[in-house]
């Protein structure tokens, strides 16, 4: 009988790896995740908020793991026949354990901090690297041996099976169903960072019925091109809703609080000084980009580099906002936010929602209903879901010592305008 491994969690209890799972935790790749923080520098705002990309992936894991199970306990037959027999179901799941724990390896330093300064993958088209892109790369490139080759490999999953799978590639065929539950709509990923950030940051913005959820999560039978869904029967519509608003809320409060978001951008402007070209290397050079973490970064920092920034971020002499619009702007808003982006063009940087990690889901969860009559998008059961907008918050910061005159000039002209 294989060895089993317990890791206390402060969500939920104890999380178990066996031998393999254990080597796989053990590997430097996996450990320098104990130094990248999950929130970046959110600890200035909510002090708490010192947990680690370590502590999410092993969550990550469990709470796939508790997703798995429960839809092939609740839709066994389905799941059989679209696998292949109960070989490939356990294949599945010891996959989906795989790539849940390791999707985030290739998160850089201070995590979505560092998204903006990853290269472009194709110059015309102006796309750059996503962190999943460096997670991929350092599975194939670092991780090969501890994964194609351990004796605990019984199904023979290979590290290149595990990357296909993490970036959604067609090349993981009919495994490519099974992705969901590491990314998509009702993701093992979105439900432990909700939990997890709440417990840290001590709020509770980001708590849902993820036990309800887990109980009526179901496999929806797809058309052709889409293979298996998976949605929550119809008494776990409610679940699924308060999925989507912690999410929402959890950025409303936390991910996009004012005083955050001023934070990433001082750490990305301090990592444009410390960065060799003032960005990262491709995922091809994967060993000097995990090189950087941020225990590295804040040695720099504390040794007085990082230029200007570093300094703000050394003395916490942070920019101040200077104007915010509303959450949600009206056309004649939004016509206001281009008039104050001109007012303040080269005295305030724009810091807007539109650009952050944050986006609202652009396919539906689907909900099986209970009189065997097919499903619904969860938009025409929920009217919050069906009428939720799009956070599109445009702030503008400045340094401290020239907002208050900015915010003047701003005043001044509205009250001009209204006259």
């Amino acid at each position: 009988m294989s060895r089993k491994f317990e890791i206390r969690c402060p969500i939920y209890g104890f999380i178990e790896l066996d031998a393999w799972e254990r080597d796989l935790v053990n590997h430097p790749v996996f450990q320098r995740l104990r130094r990248i923080r999950q929130l970046g520098w959110t600890d200035y705002v909510y002090p708490g908020a010192m947990h680690t990309r370590f502590e999410h992936s092993l969550g990550v894991m469990h709470m796939a793991t508790m997703l798995f199970d429960n839809l092939v306990a609740r839709s066994r037959d389905l799941l059989l026949d679209y696998a292949g027999g109960e070989d490939s179901l356990r294949r599945a799941r010891r996959l989906v354990r795989l790539a849940a724990l390791l999707h985030d390896v290739g998160h850089g330093p201070f995590s979505h901090a560092a998204e903006e300064l990853m290269p472009f993958r194709d110059e015309s088209a102006r796309d750059r690297w996503r962190h999943e892109d460096y997670s991929a790369s350092a599975i194939r490139l670092k991780m090969k041996d501890v994964l194609d080759d351990h004796p605990k490999n019984a199904f023979r999953i290979r590290a290149e099976e595990v990357a296909h799978l993490l970036l959604g590639s067609p090349a993981s065929g009919r495994d490519l169903a099974w992705r969901p539950i590491v990314s998509g709509q009702l993701d093992a990923d979105r439900m432990d960072y909700l939990l997890r950030d709440s417990h840290h940051c001590g709020v509770d913005y980001g708590h849902f019925g993820w036990q309800r959820l887990l109980d009526t999560v179901t496999a929806i039978k797809g058309e052709e091109a889409e293979g298996l869904r998976i949605g929550v029967d119809e008494g776990g519509w409610n679940a699924a809703e308060s999925l989507i608003v912690a999410r929402y809320m959890m950025f409303n409060q936390v991910y996009y609080h004012k005083t955050r978001v001023i934070l990433d951008h001082h750490v990305g402007e301090a990592l444009r000084v410390l960065l060799p070209d003032g960005q990262f290397p491709s995922p091809d050079r994967i060993e000097e980009y995990l090189g950087w973490d941020d225990w590295r970064v804040l040695g720099l920092l504390a040794e007085g580099q990082g230029g200007e920034h570093g300094r703000r971020l050394r003395e916490r002499d942070l920019f101040k906002l200077v104007w915010a619009s509303s959450p949600y702007p009206t056309p004649r808003e939004r016509r206001e936010i281009d008039r104050v982006r001109k007012l303040l063009a080269g005295a305030a940087v724009e810091l807007s929602s539109e650009r952050s990690w944050y986006k609202p889901d652009k396919a539906d969860i689907r909900v099986r209903l209970d009189d065997g009559s097919g499903t619904k998008p969860l938009s025409a059961i929920s009217p919050f879901v069906a009428k939720m907008g799009f956070f599109r918050q445009a702030r503008f910061y400045a340094p401290a010592e020239q907002a208050e005159e900015l915010r003047h000039r701003v005043d001044k002209r509205k009250r001009r305008g209204t006259r």
